[in-house]
């Protein structure tokens, strides 16, 4: 079981310190019955569940059928109001607009240029410069976002949220980071530690990752 009551198949993302940073970020947009929103890649739902139980209309959205599963039960559990749907955040949003998009997206940097097809590293690798689906993100958020409407999205500093703050910028958000935190690196970044420095993508000396919440509102 995990904290607050969650349960989450083997394969599925359990919160972590990047879930907290962005729950923190959550807990200070205001939402009501009116509010539409959507998570996308909401491994066990906490995220979505969180808008759910203060009264917003939410969509999760996940590749993972476990994910699916997991957010599903859940839900369930909670008595919580949840649709949860699987595939490709673009394609079953389609037509769709929100007026918060939340989404902790694949963000550490793997040495196989192709996101996994299958298995837990689908809630994590996302290519050589971790980009690969923040960049997604990014070029489809002002379509998916009513007028006003907000993205949060959370991810390491090293995957250059400075890039991210461009890509939001040209594609007509306000950006901005609106949260930091540093936290020592887990057993994936570890295990990558060599590969990590080779590619200069982390002070390995370190070893600590800071993370950042990234609010962008659609003009």
């Amino acid at each position: 079981m995990l904290p607050g009551g969650l349960v989450a198949l083997p394969s599925v993302y359990r919160p972590q310190a990047d879930t907290r940073l962005l729950a923190e970020a959550l807990a200070r947009e205001e939402l009501d019955p009116e509010t539409r929103v959507l998570e996308i890649g909401t491994g066990t739902g906490a995220l979505a569940l969180n808008a759910a139980r203060r009264g917003a209309e939410v969509t999760a959205v996940d590749v993972s059928w476990s994910a699916v599963a997991t957010a599903r039960v859940n839900a369930l559990l909670r008595r919580l109001p949840l649709s949860v749907l699987h595939g490709d955040f673009v394609t079953r949003t389609a037509g769709r607009r929100y007026d918060l998009i939340v989404t902790n997206p694949p963000y550490v940097p793997a040495p196989v240029a192709a996101l996994p097809a299958r298995g837990p590293r689908r809630a994590w690798d996302a290519g050589p410069d971790g980009r690969m689906v923040i960049d997604r993100i990014c070029a489809h958020a002002s379509a998916l976002l009513r007028p006003g409407g907000v993205l949060l999205m959370v991810h390491s500093a090293m995957s250059r949220a400075e890039e991210t703050l461009g890509r939001l910028t040209r594609a007509g958000l306000t950006a901005e980071i609106t949260a930091k935190a540093t936290v020592p690196w887990g057993p994936v970044l570890r295990s990558r530690r060599s590969w990590l420095a080779g590619q200069g993508l982390a002070n390995v000396a370190e070893m600590r990752e800071e993370l950042v919440v990234i609010r962008a509102r659609n003009t």
